[in-house]
């Protein structure tokens, strides 16, 4: 696969896991202590499996971990969303951080489909 460098999912989710630690560093309360490690363990874990997956040679284990990138990212919505709740994060840091979330979503999606089927075309061959 391609320098994950050049992935602009990569780039997007790097700095929802630097916002998302950022945000996590000021919650409110004493008892946020693991509501904000769990957030930020998601979050790295975003990007991290975007860098593992693009390190295999077949489009095949690079869709595995693409989806794992998928699956932390809606872990880190589920937090933010809890966080707000409990009032341990600000509107302002959940409306930032849930935007950023939403288009590393949708461009994992995006880039998942594009995987998807350059395998299916290289199968065909």
């Amino acid at each position: 696969m391609a320098d994950f460098r050049k992935l602009r999912v990569w780039r997007e989710a790097q700095a929802v896991a630097i916002e998302a630690h950022r945000a996590a560093s000021r919650m409110r309360g004493a008892r946020s202590g693991p509501l904000c490690d769990q957030l930020t363990r998601a979050a790295m874990s975003v990007p991290a499996n975007i860098v593992e997956g693009s390190a295999h040679e077949s489009p095949r284990e690079f869709a595995r971990f693409l989806r794992y990138a998928l699956a932390s990212v809606t872990e880190v919505e589920a937090h933010i969303q809890l966080a707000r709740d409990l009032q341990f994060m600000t509107e302002h840091d959940f409306t930032a951080l849930l935007g950023r979330v939403v288009d590393v979503r949708k461009m994992l999606y995006g880039l998942l489909r594009t995987v998807k089927a350059r395998r299916l075309a290289d199968s065909a061959q």
